[in-house]
């Protein structure tokens, strides 16, 4: 799909991502992306390694990988063993990502050719600048429609 890129009112991808990201290793275990996921309340985690982005694990994934009864009365050792898979078992590995100079409509494009929630923005080392979601499309979008809004005249 092809977004029309428009020009000065497409700014790039930096103006939107977030900066602070919180990372995981391929190592690091569900249990403790859980405790991530929780704790931060955001809905991905970048994996890297040696520095460079790698993967991206969503809170759908880990759902996926986890079991209801985990961390409960009714665990089992296969529902605990869950607990103990590594992000390298249950991330999304075909890695889709951005640049911070890429404009808004070309990650909006590719995030919809893709069918991904997210796009890990990386420097030019592959090493993760920041992240671009949904949530912060449709921000940038809101605050769009909200400035072209006509204003009543007083």
């Amino acid at each position: 799909m092809r977004i029309a890129d428009t020009g000065p009112m497409d700014p790039s991808v930096a103006t939107i991502m977030t900066a602070s990201v919180v990372t995981v290793t391929s190592d690091t275990t569900v249990d403790r992306m859980r405790q991530l996921f929780d704790a931060e309340g955001f809905h991905h985690l970048i994996v890297c390694e040696r520095g460079r982005v790698v993967g991206v694990v969503s809170d759908r994934d880990l759902l996926r990988h986890l079991s209801p009864w985990a961390g409960t009365m009714g665990e089992t050792r296969s529902d605990a063993a869950t607990l103990k898979k590594r992000a390298h078992q249950v991330m999304s590995r075909g890695l889709v990502s951005t640049t911070p100079g890429q404009s808004i409509s070309e990650a909006i494009a590719l995030m919809l050719d893709a069918r991904v929630s997210c796009l890990p923005v990386l420097d030019e080392k592959g090493g993760c600048a920041g992240i671009v979601t949904w949530r912060d499309i449709l921000s940038w979008t809101a605050g769009r429609l909200e400035d072209e809004r006509p204003r009543d005249a007083a």
